[in-house]
């Protein structure tokens, strides 16, 4: 379950057996300038279109998994998911580099873009030139 709104909210509405997440953030790209620079050495990129949703990954040298994430466009948004940096990959420019990757598959450059963010993301996109548009939580009923 998720809402545009903050744990508490949600907690209030919900069977007692729901766990809430820990809180992320709803986000538009107000100013969203991303450097286009090419993945660093040892890096490359690839993407992959089906219908509105691309997936862009970054692939180090020894063919591990160093960043990924997705994006799909409908008439009125365009919406970043999943944009993921492994631990040891992370401090490289590679999530910058998935979402320039990603916006270019973009086609209505007036379209708002959006994301959820973690805490942590948050400050990321901040300075990217990201806006909180509202607190979001989820819920999950956790595995017996």
């Amino acid at each position: 379950m998720k809402l545009c709104g903050t744990d508490e909210e949600l907690r209030s509405s919900l069977p007692a057996r729901w766990e809430v997440q820990p809180a992320n953030h709803f986000m538009i790209a107000t100013e969203a300038a991303l450097d286009t620079k090419p993945v660093p050495e040892g890096y490359r990129m690839e993407l992959h279109q089906d219908g509105p949703v691309t997936r862009a990954f970054v692939i180090a040298s020894n063919g591990d998994l160093a960043a990924s994430g997705c994006a799909a466009e409908t008439a009125d948004v365009f919406i970043y998911d999943r944009i993921e940096t492994a631990q040891e990959h992370r401090r490289k420019g590679l999530g910058v580099a998935v979402m320039a990757a990603l916006r270019s598959a973009r086609k209505s450059p007036e379209s708002p873009q959006l994301l959820v963010a973690t805490e942590d993301g948050r400050n990321l996109y901040a300075n990217l030139g990201w806006t909180v548009l509202a607190p979001f939580a989820a819920a999950v009923i956790p595995e017996s």
